[in-house]
C-alpha cells in the first residue's frame, strides 16, 4: 500500500502495518460519558428528501454518490460545511439517524434495521459503489456496510470511530463480546431511564473531548437533550456488543480512518495511533491518519484541513 501525501503538519499518517506500540486507554472512553452531536448553522437547503423507516435522507449536489452517516445523538447537520464545499463535485446523501437529536425514534434493533435500510437505499437508487463517510458511530456502519457488501461499496472514510469501541472502553484490545455483555445490559438499562436534560448533563462530563469551540459544545449538549434515551441505550448496546474486526477484512476498497488525538496528551497520542491500527490491521487497503490537534468532531474542529483530507479520499 502506498501511503498518500500526509495533507498538514498537525497530523500523523501510519499504513496498516506501521504500529507496533501496545495500545492502551485514550479519550474516546467519552463516548460513555457524553455524546456525538452538534452543528452550527441552519441546514442546507435540499435538492430531494426520502424518507424511510430507519433513516431520513436529504440528497445535494451532482456527480459520484456519497453517503454521510452521523455519530450517535447526531444529524446530517454534522455535515453543514463539508456538504456546502463538496456538493459541487459530489451528490450528497446527508442521512439522519432515527432516535437521534429529534428524528422519530423507531423500536426494537437500530444498527443492523438501519445497516439493512441503508443497503436497500443504495441498491434502490441505483448508486453505483457509493463511498460512505461515516463519523463515530457512523463509522461504525460504514465499517458495517463495507463488510456486508465489499462490491456494492466504495470508498470508506471512518471519522474518528472503529470496527469496535468496546476494547477503547475496557482498556484491553484483547476484549471480545463475550466480555462485555453483562455491561453492555447495564449501559443499555441506565441510558433507556434518563430524559433528555438528564442525557445533555450526562454528556456535559465529556464535552471538552467532543469539540473545542464553545459554540460548537453548546450545540452538542442541545443535540443530546433532542434525542431518545432508548435509543441511545440501545445504540451504546450494539456497539459493545458487535464486534466487526474478524469480518473487516473481507472489504476490498480503499479504506481511510481518521482519528483525532487532539484530546491526550503528547505522550499518549502514539498509544491512540496504535489502538486505531490494531482494528484496521486486515483491510488490505487501508490507511490511518491522525489529527493530532482535533477533538471527535473533526468536522467541526478542523473544517479545511478535513474537507482538504476527505477530497484527497474521495479522488483515490
Amino acid at each position: 500500500m502506498t501511503n498518500p501525501k500526509q495533507p498538514a503538519p498537525k497530523s500523523s499518517l501510519v499504513d496498516n502495518k506501521a504500529a507496533k506500540t501496545k495500545p492502551g486507554f485514550w479519550f474516546f472512553f467519552a463516548i460513555f460519558m457524553s455524546i456525538f452531536g452538534g452543528v452550527i448553522a441552519p441546514q442546507l437547503k435540499a435538492a430531494e428528501v426520502e424518507t424511510v423507516p430507519s433513516f431520513q435522507v436529504e440528497v445535494i449536489g451532482e456527480g459520484k454518490p456519497v453517503l454521510l452517516i452521523p455519530g450517535l445523538m447526531s444529524d446530517s447537520r454534522v455535515w453543514q460545511h463539508t456538504a456546502a464545499a463538496l456538493k459541487q463535485d459530489y451528490q450528497l446523501h446527508l442521512i439522519s439517524v432515527a432516535g437521534f437529536a429529534g428524528a422519530p425514534a423507531i423500536a426494537g434493533e437500530l444498527l443492523p434495521r438501519l445497516k439493512q435500510d441503508l443497503l436497500q437505499y443504495i441498491a434502490t437508487q441505483q448508486l453505483q459503489q457509493p463511498a460512505i463517510v461515516g463519523h463515530s458511530l457512523g463509522a461504525f456502519l460504514a465499517f458495517s456496510l463495507a463488510s456486508s457488501a465489499p462490491e456494492q461499496i466504495g470508498t470508506v472514510v471512518a471519522v474518528d470511530g472503529l470496527p469496535y469501541i468496546a476494547p477503547i472502553f475496557s482498556r484491553n484490545p484483547a476484549t471480545q463480546v463475550a466480555d462485555m455483555q453483562q455491561q453492555a445490559l447495564q449501559i443499555k438499562a441506565y441510558y433507556q431511564q434518563l430524559n433528555g436534560e438528564q442525557l445533555k448533563a450526562g454528556a456535559a462530563q465529556g464535552i471538552f473531548i467532543q469539540a473545542r469551540a464553545p459554540e460548537h459544545q453548546q450545540l452538542v449538549l442541545e443535540m443530546a437533550a433532542a434525542s431518545d434515551a432508548n435509543s441511545v441505550g440501545q445504540a451504546m448496546y450494539e456497539l459493545l456488543t458487535t464486534d466487526l474486526r474478524p469480518e473487516v477484512a473481507v472489504i476490498t476498497s480503499k479504506v481511510w480512518l481518521l482519528g483525532a488525538s487532539g484530546a491526550l496528551p503528547a505522550a499518549q497520542q502514539q498509544q491512540a495511533a496504535a489502538l486505531y491500527q490494531q482494528q484496521i490491521a486486515g483491510i488490505a487497503n487501508a490507511t490511518l491518519l491522525m489529527n493530532t490537534d482535533s477533538r471527535h468532531f473533526m468536522m467541526l474542529d478542523e473544517p479545511e484541513w478535513f474537507v482538504s483530507t476527505l477530497r484527497q479520499a474521495l479522488q483515490e
